[in-house]
């Protein structure tokens, strides 16, 4: 298998964990609130998924509990700022690590153990293709997560469900004076961030590395909420961008296994430095971020 095969085959599969985690922070600061905890999130999720996939719940267990458990944790970060509407940067990163810190606890007595993952569907006649046929050879959950996306899409295009959530993070005030409660809806946004978190941190310790170690979520929630404004809000570019980070994920391992000789530090460091740079593309074009933002996005809500 040349490089480049290796890298469309994983791409997809490295992809998910970046997928589903952004597409809930889309959902969330589309409805006007900003989450930074998605990384406590998603550690949560996969020492929930982990613990419970372990003990022989099976993986749809696992990711009902990762889904739950993240879900409830993030309604603690609605209460205090819907509820209290204290600041919404300092309640998500006072979440993220309180997320890291418990997974880290649940999590010690399971460290390096291993489990078993999800076979792998192929697509007949597709995944025989070359160079691009290990693309359509992925596990049940790539696929749930690109229609997931799909879903995510349609929803803010063409349902009243949609342009409600978009109205309250453009102009809560007025969503208010026509009738919408803003903090219900805003609870529900935060809640579905919360599970769609959790199942990214799910997929990565129970699918992508059935393993457990402390802190192998390793700044993919970070990523994930840099995605959002990667994508400047629309959900066909988060995909993309997704993917992106997933291929340039792999790329350490391909070159290594060229032979290319690098050091393994700088290999690692990619998704991160290219987080960097197209952040600061993206952030230089004001137009585009003005044109897609959310206009309310951070902002507490008063009656």
């Amino acid at each position: 298998m040349s490089a480049i095969e290796f890298i469309l085959a994983g791409m997809l599969a490295a992809a998910t964990p970046y997928l589903l985690a952004a597409l809930g922070e889309l959902v969330v600061e589309r409805a006007g609130v900003l989450n930074l905890g998605v990384e406590g999130l998603m550690a949560l999720g996969a020492v929930l998924a982990f613990i419970v996939v372990y003990h022989g719940g099976g993986h749809l267990l696992g990711f009902v509990a990762a889904g739950l458990g993240s879900a409830v944790l993030s309604l603690v970060f609605a209460v205090v700022t819907l509820g209290f509407r204290a600041n919404q940067v300092a309640a998500g990163l006072a979440i993220g690590i309180l997320g890291q810190g418990l997974s880290a606890l649940f999590g010690k007595t399971y460290e390096s153990l291993t489990i078993r993952g999800l076979p792998k569907l192929a697509f007949p006649w597709l995944s025989e293709i070359p160079v691009i046929g290990g693309l359509f050879i992925q596990d049940v959950v790539v696929w749930l997560s690109l229609a997931a996306a799909f879903a995510i899409w349609a929803m803010f295009a063409y349902t009243k469900v949609g342009l409600v959530i978009r109205a309250i993070g453009e102009n809560p005030k007025a969503a208010h004076a026509i009738g919408y409660s803003v903090i219900t809806v805003r609870f529900a946004a935060i809640a579905f961030g919360g599970a769609m978190a959790g199942f990214a941190g799910a997929y990565a310790a129970v699918v992508y590395t059935p393993l457990w170690a402390d802190g192998m979520i390793a700044g993919r929630g970070w990523i994930a909420i840099a995605l959002v404004v990667f994508g400047t809000w629309l959900t066909g570019r988060i995909f993309l961008g997704a993917c992106l980070f997933g291929a340039v994920s792999l790329m350490g391992l391909a070159a290594q296994a060229t032979g290319l000789d690098l050091p393994s530090q700088l290999l690692a460091s990619l998704p991160y430095l290219v987080t960097i740079i197209v952040l600061g593309i993206i952030s230089a074009d004001r137009r585009l971020l003005k044109l897609n933002g959310v206009a309310s996005l951070g902002e507490p809500f008063e009656r």
